[in-house]
């Protein structure tokens, strides 16, 4: 990696567009190697816009976190900084380069010797560190123009206040879990402080004698909903557009405002809640019978989908069962296959009639489920270790993930390189397959010349692919863009699609983390971009409930709960509107499209689900109402209907490809 390039790109895009605009500050994020401060194996990840694990229950913050927390303590050239919470220095180091000396204070000393360690390898003289309780802060020191707390409290401990000097401010997060608030605390007078609230964070917690205790639970408490939230609810429930069930024929005409759109994409929130499959089932049933969309294409492999537009068409199949493969569910549930029965029956009919055939594709050509279980497979013959790590960086590295913990599992080995070749080799070799598959069948769609710019572009896909992350991400949506655009060009000007996918691949990444901090680009953005004017994103959300999702990749489906959603978050007003199903349309309201407008956390679900970490692993900034045209929202849900293994074939037409 250029690391002087990720860090100029970590500050462009975390920190500027953020709105940091402070020059001392955005020079010394220039400035300062964050990778000589995470541990061997990290460096990968160290402009991630996410904290990351140091070892010893501590964390090294999020950039833009750091950034800000520099800023609004008002930095000068002469000033004398006090840090608590050393971790792993970068914070002391970037003061350093703004500030006349630090102080800083760490209690945990294998980190406050490493720390040292760093300041002198890199020539920065003017920090002095100390194993201590921060709580306490660093007396004799005293008095500080500014004490920056790297760790949250439950009050502002007051041997801190008094440290600081007249017009001295003190930058320190306070609550508990998901209720901390960073607070700048300001000495206006010899027993006089000004306090300004700077918004909600999420810090490990201050152990001290005037701070919490060692058995301190780090992420429990929850908080009532704030008068902020109030409005915003509150409009949404005038908004709100109800209905009593997917049953009711009220439901889909609702959707019947999106008839003059070519392109509608229908999101979930999770891979694994019934009432997503079923509500995206009725609405596009509606959309066929009614406004002339005749192509379904979902996030999914395209050989399998090949095999079920088969059967939908009345064609023999071929090959082996197809959705076999991890996340078999997500396509092997009862819920998809009443809708693949219903557009069976639809094709009958059609055929009665002479019309063209509903059509059914797969946005992944390049197979990416089955290229994984390709890759996984060889690397449990070679290495299993470096297995583990390949499901972790397949499952875990989404875009909205800022887990440390997650990092540190998928942090790449010479041993994972080494096996890059061979995987390269049997991915490109089993897409070759794939296309001579789909020629003899006949398929005109994937002709020669289509087969072609696949196979010129697959081994730059699976190289970006076997290690994961944002490029991957990237090049995968691109691909699935591109992927309609063809296929709407091959089924010429009349035709009309609709797309089954996530939310973060359906909703437009620019009004998202995914842009603002990881220059990621997505599905939804591309087809607005592409298909201006032609295009309706149709996000899906719940509170709680049930769903369908494994612990990690590959791994067994698993009923869990859905924890409610947190305060603050997207999902908590739309529960807290009181409405159990509703569809919000953000262009029919200005006042519900400018109340939403506002960054908030939204949850995202995808095949991996891990409860006990979800703040940090499934929550990410989004402005609702400029992310998607509509939101439909379902307040509590239940799990998929996962359908059993692939029986033995009976070579039963009509029982494939679910067994019915």
């Amino acid at each position: 990696m250029d690391m002087t390039r990720a860090r100029d790109r970590m500050v462009e895009q975390q920190l500027t567009r953020r709105g940091i605009g402070d020059r001392s500050v955005v020079r010394a994020m220039r400035t300062v190697p964050r990778e000589r401060f995470v541990d061997p194996g990290f460096e990968e990840f160290a402009y991630e816009d996410a904290p990351l694990s140091i070892g010893d229950g501590q964390t090294i913050s999020q950039p833009f976190i750091v950034a800000l927390m520099l800023e609004k303590a008002d930095l000068d050239a002469g000033d004398k900084v006090l840090e608590v919470g050393t971790g792993s220095g970068y914070a002391s180091a970037l003061i350093s380069r703004i500030a006349r000396h630090v102080y800083s204070v760490e209690r945990h000393e294998r980190l406050a010797l490493q720390a040292r360690e760093r300041f002198e390898r890199l020539g920065y003289s003017n920090i002095d560190v100390r194993v201590g309780d921060g709580s306490k802060g660093w007396p004799k020191a005293a008095p500080f123009d500014a004490i920056i707390v790297s760790a949250g409290a439950p009050e502002v401990p007051l041997a801190l206040k008094e440290q600081l000097d007249f017009g001295g401010r003190l930058i320190i997060p306070v609550g508990r879990g998901d209720a901390q608030r960073l607070k700048r605390i300001t000495r206006t007078g010899a027993a006089v402080f000004e306090e300004e609230d700077l918004g909600g964070v999420l810090f490990v917690p201050l152990i001290g004698e005037d701070a919490w205790t060692a058995a301190h639970p780090m992420y429990t408490a929850t908080a009532p909903s704030s008068p902020a939230e109030e409005a915003p609810a509150a409009f949404i429930a005038d908004a709100a557009e109800e209905f009593s069930s997917l049953d009711d024929k009220s439901f889909a005409a609702l959707f019947d405002r999106f008839a003059e759109s070519r392109i509608v994409l229908l999101g979930e929130s999770t891979h694994g809640t019934a009432e997503f499959y079923e509500a995206r089932a009725a609405i596009s049933r509606h959309l066929i019978e009614h406004h002339g969309f005749n192509l379904i294409a979902v996030e999914a492999d395209w050989p399998d989908a090949v095999a079920l537009d088969r059967w939908i068409n009345g064609q023999a199949p071929k090959g082996g069962e197809p959705f076999s493969r991890f996340p078999r569910w997500m396509w092997r549930n009862l819920e998809f296959s009443s809708f693949a029965g219903w557009m069976k029956e639809e094709n009958r009919h059609r055929k009665t009639l002479q019309k063209d055939p509903v059509r059914f594709y797969g946005l992944d050509l390049y197979n990416m489920s089955g290229s994984i279980r390709s890759v996984l497979d060889y690397l449990e013959n070679v290495s299993p270790e470096t297995a583990a790590t390949a499901r972790e960086r397949y499952g875990c590295l989404s875009p909205w993930q800022s887990d440390p913990a997650t990092y540190g599992r998928a942090v790449l080995t010479d041993a994972y390189r080494s096996c890059e070749e061979a995987v390269l080799k049997q991915c490109t070799e089993l897409l070759a397959r794939s296309l001579d598959d789909s020629a003899s069948d006949g398929d005109d769609f994937l002709n020669a010349a289509q087969s072609a710019r696949l196979l010129a572009a697959a081994e730059r896909y699976y190289r970006v692919m076997y290690y994961g992350g944002s490029q991957a991400w990237n090049l995968r949506d691109t691909y699935m863009a591109d992927t309609i655009e063809h296929l709407l060009e091959f089924h010429g000007p009349a035709a009309k699609i609709i797309i089954w996918a996530h939310n973060s691949h359906i909703g437009d990444a620019r009004y998202t983390d995914m842009a603002a901090a990881r220059d990621e680009l997505n599905l939804g953005q591309l087809c607005r971009q592409r298909f201006d004017g032609m295009t309706s994103l149709i996000g899906l959300g719940t509170h709680s409930g049930a769903v369908i999702a494994a612990s990690d990749w590959d791994g067994q489906a698993e009923t869990k709960q859905v924890n409610p959603s947190l305060p603050e978050s997207c999902e908590r007003l739309c529960h807290n509107s009181g409405r159990p199903r509703f569809l919000l349309d953000f262009k029919a309201s200005e006042e519900l499209h400018a109340s939403l407008v506002e960054q908030r956390l939204q949850r995202f679900i995808g095949v991996i689900y891990r409860p006990d970490t979800e703040r940090l692993s499934h929550y990410m900034p989004t402005s609702l109402s400029r992310q998607y045209d509509a939101f439909l929202w379902f307040d509590e849900t239940r799990a998929l209907s996962p359908l059993g293994p692939p029986e033995p074939d009976t070579g039963d037409r009509e029982t494939f490809p679910y067994g019915f």
